[in-house]
């Protein structure tokens, strides 16, 4: 079967203004909370992120980590606790387990910008932190989760424009409500064709039925037999014509409705319904 050739374009216009707004969000914080998708832990990450953050010490969250083969994502998290030599944290928006932790870590990576503050005779504040991520990896869900159980906006800082609000998570940590999103040009396809996967590229930029043959084709090679048993496969191939098939999505005529079948198939790995999967391999 020909496949589509594949291209996902990003605006340069919009990267520009991003940017912008992440480094005027970056100015006003002690930590960051990088949030990364646990079903594509490598690519969905910002290559740059060390130079983009400059001196600001991060935690690292695997959201969505309930949608993930946690079978593979602890040598993950130990990979990218070596390369960038902050803690890596396995998440997802469901579950509060992990919220103390959350919170105590970030507060200690704060100290030491809150003690350099101290030394100059300001008085003590509580740490401020915000949540930078890619598109779609969950940044909202995390702050929600991080603000559930304290909801007090403390206003506007001095130098911060109306829109961005903290809220007291405790007396010791503030969080900025607004998400940073990290810009997201990206040359590499096949990371870019990973973030399609997981609805961190505007659906404008790719076509669902070539962006579905190409999930289905890694996760052929990764999870067959999950896979086929979801869509009811047995001997055929794993293909998005025998599923059209096998669900009866035709178009008035009999005519495979391959349309229908890729939103399908998209939102079936989106949702967590085909199984749990990681895309990456550590050795990318």
């Amino acid at each position: 079967m020909k496949k589509d050739k594949i291209h996902i374009n990003w605006y340069p216009g919009h990267i520009a203004k991003a940017e912008k707004k992440l480094k005027e969000q970056l100015s006003l914080v002690d930590a960051v909370i990088e949030v990364l998708d646990a079903r594509i832990p490598l690519s969905s990450g910002y290559k740059n992120i060390a130079g983009l953050l400059k001196d600001k010490p991060r935690l690292i969250l695997f959201n969505k980590s309930d949608l993930a083969d946690k079978t593979k994502l602890e040598a993950f998290a130990k990979k990218i606790e070596a390369d960038s030599g902050f803690p890596v944290i396995l998440s997802d928006a469901k579950n509060s387990k992990d919220l103390n932790r959350i919170i105590k870590k970030v507060v200690e990576m704060s100290e030491p910008r809150i003690q350099a503050i101290m030394q100059k005779g300001l008085l003590r504040r509580p740490a401020r932190v915000m949540v930078v991520g890619m598109p779609n990896v969950g940044k909202s869900s995390i702050i929600n989760k991080l603000t559930r159980s304290s909801k007090t906006k403390t206003g506007a800082k001095a130098g911060v424009t109306r829109q961005q609000q903290w809220v007291r998570i405790n007396p010791q940590l503030e969080l900025l409500d607004t998400p940073g999103i990290i810009p997201m040009k990206q040359e590499d396809q096949t990371i870019a064709l990973k973030l399609a996967f997981v609805n961190s590229v505007s659906e404008n930029a790719y076509s669902n039925i070539a962006v579905a043959r190409e999930l289905l084709e890694i996760l052929n090679e990764k999870y067959p037999d999950v896979v086929r048993d979801y869509y009811n496969l047995k001997d055929e191939e794993l293909s998005l014509e025998n599923i059209s098939q096998s669900r009866n999505w035709l178009k008035t005529g009999g005519e495979l409705d391959l349309e229908r079948t890729a939103i399908y198939v998209l939102r079936d790995f989106r949702d967590g319904k085909t199984g749990k999967f990681v895309l990456d391999d550590i050795e990318e």
